[in-house]
């Protein structure tokens, strides 16, 4: 690694942690949560999920980041989700026991991770719609940008937006379906004690139950999504 990129990575990670003092890894013992977390309601879960933290391995690198927002959806009641109108081949893994990775792709553009909650058949899921950079940050720089990360903007619009998130973890339908309870794509405990308001409000971006406070996201943190 030369200077220049040493120099990139190391007031990164001062940025980081002068926004969150989390953002450390070197200290945080990333291993799958049990299946029993996921199985329950999707607005717990969604909840629950801010300060957790996404691991993607890929080959002999671990990128990984802290969710610093979400939002819910849950087919029983919500118009906007992608269960309400039943099973499709589409959405199928929604239907899934909890615990598994959603991913569809959207405007023929994006591609979404979602978080499946509850149990077989219950139609829930959670979107992770931004995320707070930990680790592997030269090789998101590389899936989002196409080369190197330039400053601190750069940074915050790696992760800031749920198509972002897909894009800069090397997330596709190849994905689709994967359990997260599994060691290839998870979510981990920060194994730390986490101090942090959470702001509840309307999701963004949706014509259908429009009024439901579904979003939740970690208030002050600045990679949360813009509306």
């Amino acid at each position: 690694m030369n200077s220049f990129i040493s120099q990139k990575l190391t007031r990164s990670k001062k940025f980081l942690k002068k926004i969150n003092p989390i953002a450390e890894l070197s200290s945080i013992v990333l291993s799958p949560i049990d299946r029993k977390y996921y199985q329950r309601n999707c607005l717990e879960v969604a909840k629950d999920l801010l300060g957790k933290i996404l691991v993607v391995k890929n080959s002999n690198k671990i990128i990984s980041g802290i969710i610093v927002e979400t939002e819910a959806y849950n087919g029983a009641s919500d118009e906007a989700s992608h269960s309400f109108a039943g099973i499709t081949k589409r959405n199928k893994v929604m239907f899934e026991d909890g615990g598994h990775l959603y991913v569809y792709f959207t405007y023929g553009v994006h591609h979404c991770a979602n978080v499946v909650t509850g149990f077989k058949n219950d139609g829930q899921a959670v979107l992770i719609r931004a995320i707070e950079p930990l680790s592997g940050i030269e090789f998101m720089s590389r899936n989002r940008f196409g080369r190197k990360l330039k400053n601190e903007k750069d940074l915050i619009s790696l992760t800031n937006g749920p198509g972002k998130i897909c894009q800069s973890f090397g997330i596709t339908l190849l994905q689709n379906g994967i359990d997260l309870c599994d060691n290839k794509i998870f979510i981990s405990d920060s194994n730390r004690e986490q101090k942090f308001e959470i702001c509840q409000t309307k999701r963004i971006g949706i014509t259908k139950s429009k009024n439901l406070k579904w979003r939740f996201f970690i208030k002050g943190n600045r990679f949360v999504s813009r509306t």
